[in-house]
């Protein structure tokens, strides 16, 4: 295993792994290939550990994959949390170091990797997907795969960034009466991931929010950046969809599982993020026929409000048609024409025009088309 100092630029070391945008680039490249896929966050990885029980807590960053040596501790459970795929060398020597596979440590490092939970001998992986609000003042979601690896007695989490994600998990550690501190390794593995799933209630909560002035404001609304908003909404929420109903798969297959990683007691635990999963399921749905019904009654007040503008249109011409008609008959200036010596001609016509303009305007209202 190569030990490489946390932090160094990746210009100061041998260059022999790249960084891929999407997964198609990484077409022809052999199964278990350790490529970067995603946006570059970190340019080095940021390892902290924390080692606990019911009477101990332990909280330090480490420079050296070599320092791990002295953290292995039976008695106490220990979190390694892995800040930046960037350095794609250092995550390979954590997987050389716990004995990870070569086709998980090329996960961890895919980016766009579907939330699943896969079995091994001596592990547990499991992919779920972090969602948080953009800060720019549209709706706006910002993803983060979050990979989590579930030994005996040991918890190691791999993150595309540095940010306060775990700080809640962080909270609980520091109380010693908590139940984290009670409980083994898969409790942890539990707490991590209902604090995830946490985050999508923040997200259920600021839509319903953002729906409502929407939903009032529809009939008086027609802006064409009404439409790009939920459009916008709309998409997001096909996105939020697809990271989060395989989370549901995710917790069934966790409650499936006959690993001896996961305690009895646990079960009901992830039981209860499955419930929660399956709430915000809900509200996502609402929210997607939420956004249906307001994009269908958007489209059908313009066109009604268009109707309205044709009929009035339409109304206007009726009435001049029959007077365009007696006043182009007027003019065409032909020389008998009997009328067009007689001196009160002009005034005649004029009252022609006005009875004919108010029989038709009658016509339309008794018809109930004005």
């Amino acid at each position: 295993m190569n030990d490489i100092p946390l932090g160094v630029p990746p210009t100061d070391r041998p260059a022999r792994k790249r960084i891929f945008k999407s997964a198609a680039e990484k077409a022809g490249l052999p199964p278990g290939a350790l490529v970067h896929v995603g946006k570059e966050h970190e340019l080095s990885c940021k390892i902290s550990v924390t080692q606990y029980s019911k009477d101990t807590l332990i909280q330090r960053e480490i420079y050296s994959i070599t320092e791990l040596e002295q953290f292995k501790n039976e008695q106490l459970i220990t979190w390694l949390n892995v800040d930046g795929l960037s350095d794609i060398d250092t995550i390979e020597s954590i997987g050389q170091f716990l004995s990870i596979h070569p086709l998980v440590l090329e996960d961890i490092l895919s980016t766009h990797q579907r939330p699943k939970i896969e079995e091994y001998d001596n592990f547990l992986y499991l992919v779920i997907k972090d969602i948080e609000i953009g800060s720019n003042q549209e709706f706006g979601l910002q993803y983060e795969q979050i990979s989590v690896l579930l030994l005996a007695n040991f918890v190691i989490t791999f993150k595309e960034k540095t940010d306060d994600t775990f700080t809640p998990v962080y909270g609980h550690l520091k109380n010693r009466n908590s139940r984290i501190r009670q409980y083994g390794s898969d409790y942890l593995a539990y707490v991590i991931i209902d604090t995830i799933v946490d985050k999508y209630f923040a997200i259920e909560e600021y839509l319903d929010e953002m729906l409502g002035p929407l939903e009032n404001n529809i009939f008086f609304n027609s802006d064409t950046n009404f439409l790009q908003t939920i459009q916008q909404i709309k998409r997001n929420l096909i996105f939020m969809r697809r990271n989060i109903a395989p989370v549901r798969e995710l917790l069934a297959a966790v409650q499936r599982s006959g690993s001896d990683l996961i305690h009895e007691k646990t079960f009901r635990y992830f039981g209860d993020v499955y419930d929660h999963v399956l709430r915000v399921m809900d509200s996502l749905d609402s929210f997607r026929d939420r956004v249906s019904d307001m994009h269908d009654i958007y489209l059908s007040n313009i066109s009604n409000k268009m109707n309205e503008t044709i009929k009035i249109l339409t109304i206007f011409t009726s009435i001049f048609i029959p007077l365009t008609f007696v006043a182009g008959v007027y003019g065409m200036n032909f020389e008998h024409m009997p009328e067009l010596k007689w001196r009160w001609g002009y005034p005649a016509i004029w009252v022609i025009f006005i009875f004919l303009g108010i029989v038709m305007f009658t016509f339309f209202r008794k018809k109930k088309w004005i």
